[in-house]
């Protein structure tokens, strides 16, 4: 029996890219809902395709910004999709930058900030600046 290599791989292939799909392996890790707000943002390719798949399966009230790659946009009902230049930012994605640090600003202890990054993105390169991610005596801080 003859194994045809060319059609292996290209399965391999598809079922690795299959498995990554944000709507079949980012349901399991969300967490429980918070007391307080949902606020979902985040950056990269993939960001616009996780952004629904959290719409789809979270149960409670969310908002949010998210800045992908143009031509990479999904349409969300709850979180804003941001279409911006890759891998040079372009004034979208600085403006869009900005917007997700606003979006951030002033939570507290019960809300919920989901993140997420599908890459290691020039959008942090943007912002020049320290952000307090917890009101503690000893805040964690994240810089951006």
């Amino acid at each position: 029996m003859s194994i045809d290599y060319r059609l292996l791989l290209l399965d391999m292939f598809q079922a690795a890219v299959n498995a990554a799909a944000p709507a079949l392996c980012l349901p399991a890790h969300l967490p429980p809902q918070p007391k307080g707000r949902t606020i979902v943002v985040g950056a990269g390719k993939a960001a616009a395709s996780m952004a629904a798949a959290v719409e789809a399966h979270w149960n409670g009230p969310l908002e949010g910004l998210v800045v992908t790659r143009y031509g990479h946009g999904v349409q969300c009902k709850h979180i804003e999709v941001v279409e911006a230049s890759h891998p040079v930012p372009d004034g979208a994605g600085l403006k869009a930058a900005r917007r997700i640090l606003d979006k951030v600003s002033g939570l507290t202890a019960d809300d919920l900030v989901l993140v997420l990054i599908s890459v290691a993105v020039p959008l942090c390169s943007l912002c020049r600046r320290t952000i307090s991610l917890w009101p503690t005596s000893k805040p964690s801080t994240a810089r951006c």
